[in-house]
């Protein structure tokens, strides 16, 4: 009997590329809001859902550095599960709630990418780097302080898609205005079969259920963020008119459930 909570499923289930939930992240974020056309932004939004009338087309470009676990100790495998990534997530409405939606999502690892595509992001490969801070006081360390300033880039195919920069001003104890809404992604699996190309076997909105978030050493600044163009994407039609706040922090939180909001499927 073939074993594995994804493919590659096999005899003892150990080769399959994610492991069963809840899963469990750990990282550092550098995040820039901003704001987009909102005439251009909600042509990307899927059916049901709206931009938020009262903030329409500010949105948040996100950076992490992260390690998972699972229940087997997944955090003492590094190259398999660390990960870096970059996601944006626009401010919209669903039947009245508030949620962020998640149009692009980028990866650099395997497992993270097939986790994305069960939990509704639209994750696809890239490079992503930031600045690292380190508890020492060398010159590189890149302290958490008023004035400390934090890059971060990613990139897919050879080409600079994304472009971010924070400089510290202040610390805080909470976020404000910054994943407070819960992120809603749309999980869809197309068919291949000759005449269904049009009627895919999974088209779901889905909204992420997350527990024990908790954030620490929060910093707030001032941000910077440039989308160049990059020929076969369209990130940069998202790219920002203003930029808002910049924020550097650390992060842990655990997913133990998908809530399914609609089916899409015709």
């Amino acid at each position: 009997m073939l074993k594995g909570f994804t493919a590659p499923r096999s005899p003892r289930g150990a080769a399959a590329l994610v492991p069963s939930p809840p899963w469990h992240f750990a990282g550092d974020v550098l995040a820039v809001e901003f704001w987009n056309d909102p005439d251009v932004s909600v042509d990307i939004l899927p059916t049901g859902v709206q931009l938020d009338e009262k903030c329409p087309g500010h949105s948040v470009a996100l950076f992490t550095d992260y390690q998972f676990t699972a229940q087997g100790d997944e955090y003492l495998d590094p190259a398999r599960y660390q990960c870096r990534g970059f996601s944006v997530l626009l401010d919209a409405m669903w039947q009245g709630t508030r949620i962020a939606w998640c149009p692009y999502c980028y990866v650099d690892n395997d497992a993270a990418l097939m986790r994305g595509w069960i939990q509704g992001y639209p994750r696809k490969f890239g490079a992503v780097h930031q600045t690292r801070s380190f508890p020492t006081m060398g010159v590189a360390s890149a302290p958490l302080a008023h004035d400390s300033r934090f890059s971060a880039c990613m990139s897919a195919h050879g080409r600079l898609l994304v472009q971010a920069r924070v400089t510290l001003r202040e610390r805080a104890e909470r976020l404000v205005g910054l994943l407070d809404r819960r992120i809603v992604g749309r999980r869809y699996l197309p068919r291949v079969s000759a005449g269904m190309h049009d009627r895919p076997a999974v088209d779901e909105l889905v909204r992420s259920v997350s527990d024990h978030l908790l954030t620490t050493n929060i910093w707030i600044g001032e941000g910077e963020l440039d989308f160049p163009e990059a020929y076969g994407e369209e990130l940069e039609v998202l790219g920002p008119v203003r930029v808002g706040r910049g924020y550097r922090f650390s992060f842990s939180y655990s997913v133990t459930d998908i809530e399914i909001l609609a089916d899409l499927t015709p």
